[in-house]
């Protein structure tokens, strides 16, 4: 019987226990509550060699390595405190993780930390918020420890993207919204999504052929978590139907809201992504419910699925972040 939209991680961890075991999993936005949380504490039972639980907040990290231990304590469980939204500060993580002698290598790597719909800023280094927490920052990160992963028997890279991104493509001359004068906060992370995406594509093209690596990007899907605590969605439902009615989607005239999953069934697709051996035909894929998407009922945008765009940003983001990385 084929996963769908009602599949839940509790009922995928037990088929993909064999996959899940011995595997060394590295996982960002770890904390109670989270996807990520709920996504390590999910697969634990499945017995990993070692969890890998990486985020910004040093006390939430070591509530979910105890409450993990609790229940599953074979698994070795390392912290990694990680700002995805500071450069130095993934470049001091990937040290650290470089230089951990224990964890030879890392089978999974799971980019699940973001931000969504923030009011405008810019990150230490510059750069929009939502574009250096949940693309820079992560394509960073990856690419420093990016030998390690390598060094796996089946390295696999996941990124957690959204739907939301078919709220805008890349703005390749305008990533920044010319000083916040042009920002729509739904835009700003809609742009990142579409990046997450497109990372996929890259890391697939530039790695899958030579290395092995496989990567993908998944769409959780509607999940009320920390997350989304900020908004009033009094208002800011309404500013989400202005951005697709600008772009002509028919969700723009949809006011039935959106049909929420749990934590549970948010984190189906994260097993999914992670362990499924039968994707590594379809390398780079969008994922959504437990199945690759299809962009004829799912509504994939093209600008995120393009190669030409993949690379365009990976030039871009090796610019912004001062180093290349030449695969």
């Amino acid at each position: 019987m084929p996963y769908d939209t009602n599949t839940t991680a509790t009922e995928l961890v037990p088929d993909y226990a064999p996959f899940i075991k011995e595997k060394t999993i590295l996982v960002t936005g770890v904390s109670p509550g989270s996807l990520g949380g709920f996504y390590v504490q999910s697969i634990a039972k499945a017995k990993p060699a070692c969890l890998i639980l990486a985020g910004r907040s040093a006390s939430k990290l070591e509530q979910c390595a105890r409450e993990i231990h609790a229940e599953s304590s074979e698994t070795i469980i390392k912290t990694l405190e990680i700002d995805l939204s500071s450069l130095e500060s993934v470049r001091k993580a990937a040290d650290q993780v470089n230089g951990w002698e224990d964890v030879p290598s890392i089978d999974v790597l799971v980019n699940n930390a973001g931000i969504m719909a923030v009011e405008y800023q810019l990150s230490v280094d510059g750069f929009e918020s939502h574009f250096a927490t949940n693309h820079l920052g992560p394509f960073l990160f990856t690419n420093l420890i990016m030998k390690k992963v390598l060094k796996s028997t089946s390295p696999r890279v996941v990124i957690v993207t959204s739907d939301g991104h078919r709220l805008s493509p890349i703005r390749f001359y305008d990533y920044n919204f010319d000083g916040g004068k042009t920002y729509n906060k739904w835009v700003g992370y809609g742009q990142s999504k579409t990046a997450n995406m497109l990372m996929a594509l890259s890391l697939a093209k530039k790695l899958g052929v030579k290395y092995g690596l496989q990567a993908y990007s998944l769409h959780p899907g509607a999940i009320m978590t920390n997350l989304s605590l900020h908004l009033d969605w009094n208002v800011d439902m309404e500013s989400l139907l202005s951005v697709y009615r600008q772009l002509g989607e028919k969700e723009g005239w949809d006011d039935q809201g959106f049909t929420l999953k749990t934590i549970d069934r948010g984190t189906a697709t994260h097993v999914y992504a992670s362990f499924d051996s039968s994707l590594k035909a379809n390398n780079g894929a969008y994922l959504i419910d437990s199945h690759i998407a299809d962009p004829m009922v799912d509504i994939v945008k093209p600008w995120a699925t393009n190669a030409l765009e993949a690379e365009k940003l990976w030039v871009l983001s090796e610019q912004l972040v001062g180093q290349e990385f030449p695969y």
